[in-house]
């Protein structure tokens, strides 16, 4: 089963193919919202499920950048189901509590969670070189976080397949 999981921004988003039973990343990008929509309509990314991570209000006051991100969350929904795959809405909270067992844990605790997983002992997290790519082997920025997301679905994926 192929997972795609997608850390959506207002203009670029981070997203990842990944093999639901090993986790093992098979694409990833961050790439403009536009191509990555086109991508999904014609299908150049292929999946069988899809989850996407949903913004969350906490009190805060947010600027014009966090609903431009909410219309993107919208199409690439859409563009998911017109696949015939309903996207799951996943927030931020429960990602970092599966990956950290902390709700205050912040990004670069769930990168060393993913790593210790993942790529426990290999320097550069887990990244490796050109001559011998690691696990991580060109993760940047939002791509790490839509990893994280797409093994949090792999996991509740195996856990209800388990019952």
């Amino acid at each position: 089963m192929r997972i795609l999981a997608i850390d959506p921004g207002n203009r670029e988003s981070g997203w990842v193919v990944l093999d639901g039973a090993t986790h093992r990343p098979l694409e990833f990008g961050k790439t403009p919202n536009t191509q990555l929509l086109a991508d999904v309509h014609a299908r150049a990314v292929r999946f069988d499920v899809a989850v996407v991570e949903m913004v969350a209000s906490y009190g805060m006051a947010v600027g014009a950048e966090v609903f431009e991100t909410c219309v993107w969350i919208g199409r690439f929904v859409e563009a998911i189901a017109a696949q015939g795959v309903v996207a799951e809405l996943v927030k931020r909270q429960p990602v970092k509590l599966h990956h950290c067992h902390s709700p205050r844990a912040n990004d670069s605790n769930v990168r060393q969670a993913l790593v210790d997983r993942f790529a426990y002992g290999e320097r550069n997290f887990g990244k490796g070189t050109k001559a011998a790519p690691g696990w991580f082997f060109g993760f940047g920025a939002d791509v790490w976080q839509a990893y994280a997301l797409g093994v949090y679905a792999a996991d509740r994926i195996a856990a209800r397949a388990s019952l």
